[in-house]
């Protein structure tokens, strides 16, 4: 037999129900990322932001002497899923929230993007924060999604000129990572 309620009680069953979605809705998931790139499973996702700028190269000589384009820096404003400016993500590699907060960090691994036209998609351990906010517990973030932003060819870069930089548009996907409370 089914407990009876009162409307009252009903109501407010109903209204749990949907704060409880509400909030699972609010929480982005764990993108599915080849398993070199993924986070570490006591973390989770506390921020997801789209990329869109450049990827800036200087031109020179390789180890081999050879001419090549080296990445210089990201120039990128970040947006949350609306499409609101959030941030920024610059030289270090380094991600500063409007709110304050900002991390830096450091390669941990990466994998060829399906697009391989792309840069690859990222695993980086951060090393630094500043600041309170959003990013203040982070401590992995991925770039996924990633269009364009890859090195032009070798044959245009000119060693001989070493002011020579290009900037190549890309965008990505940003995914935040914390440890779980």
């Amino acid at each position: 037999m089914m407990p009876r309620f009162a409307p009252l009680q009903l109501l407010s069953l109903i209204a749990l129900a949907c704060l409880a979605a509400a909030a699972v809705a609010a929480t982005p998931g764990r993108p599915d990322v080849p398993e070199a790139i993924k986070a570490p499973a006591a973390e989770q996702v506390v921020l997801v932001a789209h990329a869109g700028g450049s990827q800036i190269y200087v031109c020179g000589k390789g180890d081999d002497g050879k001419p090549q384009w080296t990445l210089k820096a990201p120039e990128a404003q970040l947006r949350d899923v609306k499409g609101a400016l959030i941030g920024h993500h610059s030289a270090g590699p380094t991600w500063k929230h409007l709110d304050g907060s900002s991390v830096t960090g450091k390669l941990t691994a990466k994998a060829p993007s399906p697009d391989p036209n792309s840069i690859p998609w990222l695993l980086v351990t951060v090393t630094s924060h500043e600041g309170n906010g959003v990013l203040t517990r982070v401590t992995s973030i991925q770039r996924i999604n990633t269009r364009g932003g890859a090195a032009p060819p070798a044959a245009k870069c000119d060693p001989s000129k070493p002011t020579a930089e290009t900037w190549v548009p890309y965008s990505a996907d940003y995914y935040f990572f914390a440890p779980s409370r």
